[in-house]
């Protein structure tokens, strides 16, 4: 016989700082594009080469009336009405990045980069704390570091192909994280997040001065803005697929063990539940 129960799924901390990280990512986004908004060209190297930059984002002329133009690798693309030259059509304005997607929502440089800086030592912060409780709990471990099992060819197979399909675990398995989660959780928590700390601060002429190696590590302070913007849209694209994942295996049920740390989960028979400390 089918039955459903609630298990505790997600500790107090895990919770915590999930939340403070979606918050500080969101306004490091939209506060790093009106950073962006200031100079909307990208280069690689250790200077801008203003006549090469292998992004870029503008509003030109055609036939009388201008238009948001986009670069890449010297492609161009229209973008009217979302990059380039975009607002309301009756008070379009050639910024690279629309008003709504920017903090503040008018050109203020100086305040963007106040909250981009505040919010990114809150995520490092916030980011020590979720790391130093997971290697002390031994939750890192047991959570997100996968096992030989995991990582077998036949099981990773598996899972791309039920993923794909979306098709996700049910039952006893629904209680942990599959290997796709865990392989993408700690890319991005152990890999993409530091790397995008790290060009950050090779961006900062203070902490360049006390750490002048790091600036050639990355190929100059343009290629660490570069890989900084690319990081920071690989982040992005990692958030929309999750959405689109917890919306897919049943939104209420994920909302509501990342808020109460309570999972519901079908299983033939009768089910035990686990604690969990926080």
């Amino acid at each position: 016989m089918k039955t459903s129960q609630l298990v505790r799924r997600h500790a107090a901390v895990t919770r915590i700082t999930h939340w403070v990280n979606a918050l500080a990512l969101l306004c490091l986004l939209m506060s790093g594009l009106q950073i962006f908004n200031a100079h909307p060209a990208l280069y690689w190297g250790p200077k801008s080469e203003f006549q090469r930059p292998w992004l870029a984002i503008g509003a030109v002329e055609r036939g009388g009336e201008p238009v948001g133009l986009t670069k890449i690798a010297g492609k161009g693309f229209e973008t009217t009405g979302v990059l380039g030259w975009s607002g309301k059509p009756a008070a379009r304005s050639p910024i690279a990045f629309p008003a709504w997607a920017t903090i503040p929502s008018w050109r203020d440089l100086a305040t963007g980069r106040r909250w981009h800086f505040f919010f990114a030592w809150v995520l490092v912060f916030n980011g020590l704390v979720w790391l130093l409780w997971g290697l002390l709990s031994g939750r890192l471990r047991r959570d997100l570091c996968p096992t030989r099992a995991d990582l077998a060819p036949g099981n990773l197979r598996h899972e791309i192909a039920t993923h794909a399909r979306l098709q996700f675990p049910k039952g006893e398995a629904a209680r942990r994280y599959n290997v796709l989660q865990k392989l993408s959780y700690l890319m991005v928590a152990l890999g993409l997040v530091p790397l995008m700390v790290a060009t950050g601060l090779t961006m900062s002429p203070g902490f360049n001065a006390a750490t002048p190696w790091l600036v050639d590590f990355f190929g100059g302070r343009q290629s660490a803005r570069s890989i900084h913007f690319l990081c920071a849209g690989a982040l992005v694209l990692f958030v929309l697929v999750h959405l689109a994942m917890v919306v897919a295996s049943g939104p209420w049920n994920n909302l509501r063990s990342m808020i109460t740390g309570r999972y519901r989960i079908e299983t033939e028979g009768r089910i035990e539940t686990e604690g969990e400390g926080a």
